[in-house]
């Protein structure tokens, strides 16, 4: 079909004034010699509406609201048209209103889309995900709203009314305006991506959009560990009695270090996660808050050690809390205490046990990987890069091995 005219005029419907004196926003379709007349649903003052521009005059409050109403609709129309024309069947303008109208009541949008990731997602923590995985959605969907409100002066979106360049303004606004980093952001448009790959598999968008869309690529930093030396002064670290708070946190920097546990894993296992094999030898057994992946490792006497310094029967956790923001704190006082110039975090212990206490002692990266509870051995095998004197071990090894054999050319 070829299409010689389109345009969408709105007015004001001066006979119709309501109660309050605000006259009703007609809207007119015209396509080629085809017209059709529709109601926006929207009423004004007469006395702002700007036939010229469609608009309302003004800065106050109900010509801003008007205004971005009008905006939502013009967009409704627009996404109906272009969705007749890729079509290409031939259509007219009462064709591009049947379309148009309901689209936002009755149809899936995009943020309703959004709530319905969020929702679904709540509704499998604790079965197959792990509750530090609903931040992100929680984020997520917060400056979706921000930046569409923002943008197009509206709540919500019809898929049909998004173009491709909406992921790249919203990569823009997240990363400038926002000013959050780029794995952040990375993570943010993920799922921006799986909600319109959704929309698309379940029909309520006729397009898959942003399919091509490359996410930032993700800086890969090696794990920090901590250097022998600077573990030994945080162990060997003496606190006086009158700073507790600074003792507890050091020792449980250490647990994390000799059983490999993150910050929320460490807060939370409880007597139930320690288990005694036929040998005798205590095991932590726990599922990780991360993943909800299961962890296994064999505790070493000094963990063993923290576990008994702290219990306490009228306490359901190993451990005292202390709340992250408090420990990081802490973390920092006890860097300076101890001479390190590192920046010191909690989560540096969990490299260490990776590195220091087991891949430098000989443990197959295989076993550490079921002590971390890691999904797949490569996250385990970046911990390989950490620490060179497992590589000057290994170099002697070969070198006594093979110090006998002869090369031959």
């Amino acid at each position: 079909m070829k299409i010689e005219k389109f345009k969408v005029l709105l007015y004001l419907k001066k006979s119709g004034l309501d109660k309050k004196g605000k006259a009703p926003i007609m809207g007119r379709i015209t396509v080629n010699n085809s017209m059709a007349q529709f109601s926006t649903k929207l009423s004004c003052t007469p006395e702002l509406w700007n036939p010229r521009e469609s608009r309302l005059n003004g800065k106050g409050k109900e010509a801003v609201e008007t205004n971005g109403k009008i905006e939502k609709v013009l967009l409704a129309v627009n996404a109906a048209f272009d969705s007749l024309v890729e079509k290409k069947i031939y259509f007219k303008a009462v064709d591009v209103k049947n379309a148009m109208q309901g689209s936002m009541e009755t149809q899936m949008t995009f943020m309703k889309m959004v709530d319905r990731e969020c929702q679904e997602l709540t509704e499998r923590i604790g079965v197959d995900r792990a509750e530090g995985t609903y931040p992100a959605y929680k984020y997520t969907r917060r400056t979706l709203a921000e930046f569409i409100e923002k943008k197009y002066h509206t709540k919500d979106l019809a898929f049909g009314q998004m173009t491709e360049q909406f992921i790249y303004d919203y990569q823009n606004y997240v990363l400038d305006e926002k000013g959050l980093s780029t794995e952040t952001v990375r993570h943010y448009l993920a799922i921006v991506k799986k909600v319109c790959r959704k929309a698309y598999k379940e029909g309520y968008s006729e397009r898959f959009l942003f399919q091509h869309f490359t996410l930032p690529r993700q800086k890969e930093n090696t794990p920090r560990a901590l250097s022998r030396e600077s573990f030994e002064k945080i162990r060997d670290l003496d606190i006086p009695e009158s700073k507790p708070s600074y003792i507890l946190a050091r020792d449980l920097f250490l647990f994390a270090c000799y059983a490999g546990t993150a910050y929320a894993d460490t807060v939370s296992i409880t007597r139930e996660n320690l288990y005694t094999d036929d040998e005798g030898a205590l095991w932590l057994k726990y599922r990780r808050k991360k993943n909800e992946y299961t962890a296994s490792v064999k505790l070493l006497p000094e963990a063993i050690s923290l576990i008994e310094k702290y219990h306490d029967d009228s306490r359901e956790t190993l451990f005292p809390m202390m709340y992250h923001p408090n420990l990081r704190q802490r973390m920092k006082g006890l860097a300076l205490m101890a001479g390190i110039k590192e920046n010191l975090v909690y989560h540096m212990a969990r490299h260490s046990f990776a590195s220091l206490i087991t891949l430098e002692q000989g443990v197959p990266i295989e076993s550490i990987s079921r002590m971390l509870g890691h999904t797949n051995l490569e996250t385990t095998q970046v911990y390989a890069r950490v620490t060179p004197q497992k590589l000057f071990d290994d170099m002697d090894k070969f070198i006594e091995a093979t110090k006998d054999w002869k090369l031959v050319l």
